[in-house]
């Protein structure tokens, strides 16, 4: 049975509607596995890191397994000391964004993001030798790359990112800040108010990327509803729903449906895409083709 795993939140929630986020997944989200933490950025972390302590038990009452992730880009000494407090923790399963939070981890059982870059067996082999147990593959991957990683780890469970805008890069510089006039050392949380991210066109006024604090992702959302089936024959074991701001119950229950057999790959899309309204479904990636490309089944 495909898993399915809620990535963290990459966007700048405020608290009230990311509080009644989770505790709508712990309490009626048919996901296996749930992903907290900030991973973006540092400075977003006073936000909701007080309210971890009930999100995680709720979640944990709703039967979901929880992972702690830690920040994609570990740059400065307070991000070296919360990594290293984060890699202390017996009470919760870790997730490694970078790889300096998997040198603080190695020699203990956890697992690493799809921000670890991850791009063939030799690399992996490596990691679950270090402890790895999970392995969140980088978004960008096509699938004769995870045919080879999948064929030569039987034993560690991989996980592909089957829905939510692409994770593209991070940077130590805020190009959302700066876009709205400011800098990252002053730049008020402004990411706070594009909490989908904020679109980027190109000159001829076609969506191109979207900004998310120092994130770039993709202007689209990554939808793999269509490889569901190929992916498990490859021996991928679980799907990472990445959440946007729509009805991510919907969205997993839909995946769930499409994994089961009982909704065909076309229905499922199509409702994926009621659900995700003005926004356009990719799956070039996972193709080997461009990211933002559609690619019939």
């Amino acid at each position: 049975m495909m898993r399915l795993t809620l990535g963290p939140v990459l966007y700048l929630w405020d608290t009230d509607s990311w509080l009644d986020f989770y505790r709508r997944i712990a309490d009626e989200a048919d996901v296996n596995t749930v992903v907290l933490g900030e991973v973006v950025c540092s400075k977003r972390t006073h936000f909701h890191e007080q309210h971890l302590p009930e999100i995680i038990d709720r979640l944990r009452r709703g039967g979901k397994s929880v992972r702690l992730a830690s920040l994609a880009l570990i740059t400065l000494a307070r991000e070296q000391r919360s990594t290293r407090d984060l890699a202390r923790r017996d009470d919760v399963e870790i997730e490694a964004n970078d790889i300096a939070a998997h040198q603080v981890l190695a020699g203990r059982r956890h697992a690493v993001g799809p921000f670890v870059n991850v791009y063939n067996a030799a690399t992996a082999k490596v990691l679950a030798w270090r402890g790895v147990s999970s392995i969140c593959l980088p978004p960008e991957l096509p699938a004769a790359s995870i045919a080879g990683i999948a064929a030569a780890l039987p034993d560690v469970e991989l996980e592909v990112f089957a829905f939510g805008r692409l994770p593209l890069a991070i940077s130590v510089r805020c190009a959302h800040a700066r876009r709205k006039g400011l800098t990252k050392d002053n730049c008020r949380f402004v990411c706070g108010d594009d909490p989908d991210g904020l679109l980027v066109e190109t000159l001829d006024r076609q969506p191109f990327l979207a900004l998310n604090g120092v994130q770039t992702m993709s202007s689209t959302y990554n939808s793999l509803l269509g490889e569901l089936s190929p992916l498990a024959k490859l021996g991928v074991g679980a799907m990472r729903l990445s959440p946007q701001r729509c009805d991510m119950v919907a969205v997993a229950d839909t995946f769930r449906a499409a994994a089961s057999g009982r909704l065909a790959p076309a229905e499922a899309q199509g409702r994926l895409a009621d659900l995700c309204p003005g926004v356009a479904l990719s799956n070039g990636a996972i193709h080997g083709a461009a990211g933002h490309l559609t690619v019939p089944d």
